[in-house]
């Protein structure tokens, strides 16, 4: 039987998670254009998703990924119709945002009160959640690979694993080297910086999203030993 996944409770702002999930039978199939893309989508679902990636190495066969969930704001505050078929057309894969736009449409047009805030508490559903996150950016990276390859099936091991990092601090800092240090560990470079696929190699090579991830870790840092 599964064991429930262990997440922070809902009233806590900023929840951090490592998460780290492997191809089947740790087959080798990650090459540069697929990391590349990888990435690419990576940042795509994290931005549908309403998650900060902080830090994150994509390594042949496997990938670590650390994120922090922010708290799920008040429904008022959460994004409308027009903003989800926007975000829609900006996720890769994603078939017909067209089509969901129509359905919210029809939901006025019959005015269908109930379908229509069940249809949005659909989308709603599916930010803010660190599960949620996981499931969109693997199936999409699936979807790609899979088209790319002339390829049927899943692509990873069952379910990702996740562990939830008590607090800012060292013990994030401490998270977010032990990702960046993955591809040292395994003999690929001897300088994390001369990693392209991780968050500190992005970092160090000046690509911006990485840069505010790392300064959040290192500033986290700095006011957990202050306190």
């Amino acid at each position: 039987m599964r064991q429930p996944r262990l997440k922070a409770p809902p009233h806590v702002d900023g929840a951090f998670y490592h998460c780290l999930s492997r191809v089947v039978d740790k087959q080798f199939l990650f090459g540069p254009n697929e990391k590349d893309r990888f990435l690419a989508l990576l940042h795509e679902c994290a931005r549908f998703s309403r998650v900060r990636v902080l830090s994150f190495a994509i390594l042949d066969n496997h990938f670590h990924i650390l994120v922090q969930v922010p708290q799920r704001p008040d429904p008022s505050q959460l994004p409308g119709p027009d903003e989800i078929v926007a975000d829609l057309h900006r996720l890769s894969g994603h078939q017909d945002p067209e089509g969901v736009r129509q359905r919210f449409e029809m939901f006025r047009e019959h005015k269908d009160d109930a379908g229509y805030a069940a249809y949005l508490a659909s989308f709603h559903a599916r930010m803010y959640d660190v599960s949620a996150f996981m499931k969109l950016l693997k199936q999409r990276v699936t979807q790609s690979f899979n088209r790319r390859h002339g390829r049927t099936g899943t692509l990873w091991e069952d379910r990702f694993k996740s562990v939830l990092v008590e607090g800012a601090g060292m013990a994030l800092a401490t998270m977010a080297a032990y990702i960046d240090l993955n591809p040292v560990r395994a003999g690929i470079v001897k300088d994390p910086k001369d990693y392209r696929w991780s968050g500190y190699g992005e970092a160090m090579a000046n690509r911006k999203r990485a840069k505010l991830g790392l300064q959040f870790v290192v500033t986290a840092l700095q006011h957990g030993r202050e306190e």
